[in-house]
């Protein structure tokens, strides 16, 4: 049996063990947790503690961060280390965790506590932090009685099941794939895609060439092989993952069942609540106010790109008969098509860019950008970790005070077998003006992406190469990262983006993503992985050229998913099924969508933003946060315009970083982002900036 001495979990410690967290540790250390967690919580409940924020914090903030910071190193292993162990170990504590989170929240003896702090004695950042915490009791079930405050932890704990096992199964479908095919069928794919594809063959002992559905090798194999019929075979795949359409035996991921319980539990919930339904219960910490606004504001966005979507189209069919002799294209095709439409309108192709794009020049360039914008110097640093392919950071002040810590963040760059698909940021713990020892802790977060590893080339390793699509995938994650760890806020739950809005939480990570399209920016961060010359400015101006390509089709696609969403939680009543969830989608495709997949696609069945990320009645937020982030783009372009030369602009850079990063949900995301504009967001700079306004279409 494991102890307070053996068990990694239990040890404390600056940073969590990675190396040595076993599955073993996993129970017992979350138990022992919980139990301290809920001593805590009977300490403050009682009737002689006083209700007073400093004191609740000590006594159990302290318990429940050093609980959160436990199963949030457990759960991050869980998504990029899954082994079977940890998946027993990981679903044996998952309902005993949901179960405090759920009794803590809905404790009506502590709500009493925070109701009864005295306003008057906070900062204003705890007001805020007050303020969010009373709210979060009300839809944490804290005024439910009786029958319903049961069946409502009843509801917590199934769907914490329910979504962990869309989860798995999404990641066992996509894993459980393997294409077997000869190098003949390969004819148009990139050289690294075949020398990726070949070694994965190598690793299961045999010959010829392995395609998976891992997106470093699923994405090329659509844009560039020429075999229609390969094409079909992985879109077909792909679109049925998880589903009662999978070939074979992959049925057995089907995730319809749940998504219909899940569906019914969060409205169940939501009445419970005195909700209409669940798109009410998400939307009120958001900056959003109904349902109703999100779509129309999702209708209005779909007006306006539907005639670029309709020209993307019309471009693409013409093109198909004239060049490629494709006079019916089909859904596997149109990834391949596009592609050659690009290669043939810009003379440009990824593939040509990729070389040049080596992941140590891009993760300097970032690093660079960071430094000059926002006054931090971003060093290597130590920490287990665990997988070998992981790297670890500091972000250090400059100026006056240098060399203090700031941040520090894991990057995990690489797909692999095991580690759910995507990319994402999240924390392994916050800013914190610690009221047990009063020293500051400083904000730890995750980078995780998935791209193709470097591949060995006369015995030597070659270094990753990144699309251009991945650099803009490592600027966004870093974005967050940015958000997370250059915040000046001390109380925990307000720092960061902990307390931010949900729908302006990607403000930091799309702006950073523009800075992917500047000439002084990539210059600086590009060197062919053979040569080692910067990308040639007559390759870049092709990429700017073709940056809006088909934004019109891109536009509708992220609508299509918001609305079906937004209208899922808000229309879908139970008895619902899956005919019900598939019907939806087929609607909201008929309104929104210009292209129409086959009866069998079931793309819904790994929307795992929706099912199991937290993004439920919120998958709209990238577009209503893609408002913000481009609007505040534009006072950098503005600056440059203005006399500074380039949008990377020490001055501005400060402005965001005080008005924005620094001040995390200290205060409401519209409050902030007027701070750094001195006005509400406009549409009209996302507009310009895709290529859908008068303007741009007119150049």
């Amino acid at each position: 049996m494991t102890t307070e001495n053996t068990n990694p979990l239990l040890a404390i410690r600056d940073l969590p063990a990675f190396d040595v967290i076993r599955p073993e540790h996993v129970v017992p250390g979350i138990d022992a947790l919980l139990a301290q967690a809920d001593q805590s919580l009977e300490k403050v409940t009682a009737a002689d503690f006083p209700a007073d924020w400093t004191a609740l914090s000590k006594e159990l903030g302290v318990a429940t961060e050093r609980l959160g910071e436990a199963w949030g190193a457990v759960s991050h292993l869980n998504g990029v280390a899954d082994s079977p162990e940890l998946r027993e170990a990981y679903n044996a504590a998952l309902p005993k965790v949901t179960d405090y989170w759920t009794r803590l929240g809905a404790d009506e003896r502590l709500f009493a506590k925070y109701k009864a702090i005295d306003p008057s004695s906070l900062t204003d950042e705890q007001k805020q932090a007050l303020k969010n915490s009373l709210r979060a009791f009300v839809l944490g079930g804290a005024e439910l009685q009786g029958e319903a405050r049961t069946r409502f932890a009843q509801l917590q704990e199934r769907q914490a099941e329910l979504t962990q096992k869309f989860s798995e199964n999404a990641l066992d479908a996509t894993d459980a794939f393997g294409l077997l095919v000869e190098e003949s069928e390969l004819e148009g794919l990139p050289e690294d895609v075949k020398g990726a594809a070949r070694a994965a063959a190598e690793a299961d002992g045999k010959s010829g060439f392995k395609l998976t559905l891992k997106m470093p090798c699923y994405l090329p194999v659509m844009q560039f092989a020429r075999s229609s019929a390969l094409r079909e075979k992985m879109y077909k795949a792909y679109v049925t993952r998880a589903s009662d359409q999978a070939e074979g035996d992959g049925t057995q991921y089907d995730n319809t069942a749940i998504m219909v319980e899940l569906l019914a539990l969060r409205h169940e919930e939501a009445q419970l609540l005195g909700h209409r339904h669940f798109a009410d219960v998400s939307l009120v910490p958001k900056m959003a106010d109904t349902p109703e606004q999100v779509a129309q504001f999702l209708r209005d966005l779909s007006t306006k790109a539907r005639p670029y979507a309709e020209k993307d189209l019309a471009d693409m069919r013409s093109f198909a008969a004239q060049q490629l002799n494709l006079a019916d294209p089909q859904p596997w095709d149109w990834p391949f098509i596009g592609e050659k439409l690009k290669e043939a309108r810009y003379a440009f192709s990824e593939q040509e860019v990729k070389p040049y794009f080596t992941a140590p020049k891009v993760l300097a360039g970032l690093f660079g950008i960071a430094e000059k914008l926002f006054g931090v110097q971003i060093k290597s640093d130590t920490a287990p970790v665990w997988h070998e392919g992981v790297s670890f950071y500091r972000i250090e002040r400059t100026g006056t005070q240098a060399g203090e810590l700031v941040g520090q963040f894991y990057l995990d760059p690489s797909a692999r077998k095991g580690k759910r698909g995507g990319a994402w940021m999240d924390d392994v713990r916050g800013r914190w003006l610690r009221p047990d020892t009063g020293k500051l802790q400083t904000p730890v977060a995750h980078l995780v992406c998935n791209f193709a590893e470097g591949l060995v080339k006369n015995g030597v390793r070659q270094p990753p190469l990144l699309t251009h699509d991945d650099v803009t995938t490592l600027f966004h994650e870093f974005g967050h990262g940015l958000h997370h760890m250059l915040t000046q806020v001390d109380e925990s739950s307000v720092s960061g983006i902990s307390g931010v809005e949900w729908d302006a939480v990607e403000l930091p990570s799309q702006f950073m993503e523009n800075f992917c399209w500047e000439w002084d920016v990539l210059q600086h961060m590009t060197a062919h992985v053979e040569t080692g010359e910067p990308l040639p400015r007559e390759l870049f101006d092709k990429m700017v050229r073709a940056r809006n390509f088909q934004s019109g089709l891109q536009t509708l696609r992220q609508v299509e998913f918001g609305l079906f969403d937004m209208l899922l939680h808000s229309r879908m009543v139970p008895p619902a099924d899956g005919a019900d969830i598939l019907g939806l989608l087929t609607e909201v495709r008929e309104e929104v969508a210009v292209m129409l997949p086959p009866a069998y696609n079931r793309t819904a069945h790994t929307f795992s933003h929706i099912f199991a990320g937290g993004y439920s009645a919120g998958y709209y937020s990238y577009k209503w946060a893609e408002v913000l982030s481009a609007d505040a783009y534009a006072a950098f372009e503005e600056a440059a315009r203005g006399g500074a030369g380039s949008t990377v602009d020490p001055d501005t850079g400060a402005r965001f970083r005080t008005t924005i990063l620094e001040a995390g949900g200290s205060r409401p995301a519209m409050e902030s982002f007027k701070a750094f504009r001195g006005r509400e967001p406009s549409i009209d700079a996302l507009l310009q900036h895709q290529g859908m306004s008068e303007s741009t279409s007119a150049a």
